[in-house]
């Protein structure tokens, strides 16, 4: 600031004059004396000199005057200092070309702000290292605290450089370029429907892309990430297609829902407004609580190798209309509880081989009307009214053998769920208690029970009165 106020007032006093004196040139000091003004006679400084020589007789047809020399001084007083006028600072007119530099085999350099170097054209003295230039300030589309926009310029990329206020110390990078080594992306003019937002992957041939496509009847946005992809939506997200929609997923797929999903297929009961889901192998759907399906019309399940149910409590089954059940091969129905069957009409059985039934205690047959067991011309009818014995030959404790009955066939124990193994477990152990007692009972001989005489003798008399008479 002294030096700024002493050259302002560095010709607050100031004298002129002239001589012809070659010495007098800035910086020198004299002493002028006998000058009419007293207070002039002092020691001067001279700040100024503007010589200038004439020499007449060179020229031709100059005559009577010879070769003289003087001089136009500005002067101040000795005891002041002199400082010369503080001179404006150079501007650089209008914005620049540069290239961005860096290391050597660096491809993006920049420091905590995203400023970059650069080298000028104009620039001999150095090279396209990270030495070539200041830090310099890169212009984004936004910027904001902690937000905005950034695309750092990359090393060898073209760029325009403008200077704040002309200033050559605060250069800012206000763009970018295309050039013959430097090209656009797509293949212009012939994409010059579409705008394009392209990266380019670090040190690759990568990259990532936004691109929109305008061209009549053709627009498209296109969406290209050239690894992961990741969406973070805070609140809701409406994804509306007018159209068909499409998804394909090379590898795996996994959707979480926190709460509840419906899925809506179709608007009409018609064709076209179908669902299909094909499954190349496994599928498995697990319910944490209830399950419920509702088909208004058909259901056809076709199960190309073995089903299997297992219900770890109560199951019910309603069938309002008429129930078929096929089966080719064996038919096994193991009930650990009570079974019960009610028929509201017939009930009719056809078996092209045996029938065999073992029951450990009582077996009743009650009917309101009358029984009937029959082979070939013989038969046996209980009524209300007696017993009817019909045969060509009645035989009573007289040999024979009761015959075997059909052994059972034992089920295959269903596999149940991970979380079910305990009761597979418990099942498996009850059905092999079982076999057990089976076995016991067809390998050890009844004990033979005693016959009530009064029975007997009615069988003998009821018996006789069937014999044929001779």
């Amino acid at each position: 600031t002294l030096y700024r106020m002493e050259s302002l007032r560095s010709d607050a006093e100031k004298a002129t004059g002239q001589s012809n004196s070659p010495k007098l040139w800035p910086g020198t000091r004299f002493t002028l004396t006998g000058h009419p003004q007293k207070m002039l006679n002092r020691e001067w400084q001279v700040v100024q000199s503007i010589l200038s020589g004439d020499q007449p007789q060179a020229l031709h047809g100059s005559q009577g005057r010879g070769t003289t020399l003087g001089n136009q001084l500005e002067v101040i007083p000795a005891d002041r200092t002199w400082r010369p006028r503080v001179q404006s600072k150079p501007k650089v007119d209008g914005p620049q070309s540069a290239i961005v530099t860096g290391p050597a085999g660096e491809e993006i350099f920049c420091d905590e702000h995203g400023r970059v170097r650069v080298k000028f054209h104009w620039d001999r003295y150095h090279g396209m290292t990270e030495e070539s230039s200041c830090w310099v300030r890169v212009s984004q589309a936004w910027a904001g605290p902690g937000f905005g926009n950034l695309a750092i310029p990359r090393v060898g990329q073209e760029v325009i450089v403008d200077f704040l206020n002309g200033d050559p110390d605060q250069p800012v990078v206000m763009g970018r370029t295309y050039h013959e080594d430097n090209r656009s992306p797509g293949d212009l003019p012939g994409t010059k429907t579409q705008m394009t937002i392209r990266s380019k992957t670090y040190k690759g041939s990568g990259f990532n892309e936004l691109r929109f496509e305008d061209a009549t009847d053709k627009e498209q946005v296109y969406i290209h990430a050239q690894k992961n992809m990741d969406t973070e939506v805070l609140n809701d997200r409406t994804t509306d297609v007018k159209h068909d929609h499409t998804e394909t997923i090379g590898n795996d797929q996994k959707i979480t829902v926190g709460l509840g999903q419906t899925v809506n297929v179709g608007s009409k009961k018609e064709g076209g407004h179908d669902q299909k889901v094909i499954v190349a192998n496994d599928r498995c759907i697990t319910v944490r609580n209830d399950q419920m399906l509702k088909v208004t019309n058909d259901r056809t399940v076709s199960v190309s190798h073995d089903d299997s149910l297992y219900v770890r409590n109560d199951r019910w089954v309603t069938v309002k209309g008429k129930l078929e059940h096929r089966t080719t091969g064996n038919h096994i129905s193991q009930v650990e509880g009570k079974h019960s069957l009610e028929v509201k009409g017939d009930l009719a059985r056809k078996i092209s081989g045996a029938l065999g039934m073992k029951v450990r205690d009582e077996i009743v047959l009650e009917s309101g009307g009358k029984i009937t067991m029959k082979v070939g011309g013989s038969f046996v009818v209980i009524h209300s009214g007696g017993v009817d014995i019909v045969g060509p030959k009645i035989n009573l404790n007289s040999g024979g053998s009761p015959g075997a009955p059909v052994p059972t066939l034992q089920p295959a124990v269903l596999k149940a769920l991970a979380d079910d193994k305990s009761l597979a477990a418990e099942q498996n152990d009850s059905n092999a208690s079982s076999d057990q007692n089976d076995n016991n009972d067809e390998g050890e001989e009844a004990p033979e029970k005693s016959v009530c005489k009064e029975c007997l003798k009615r069988a003998q008399e009821a018996a006789a009165a069937f014999a044929p008479r001779g």
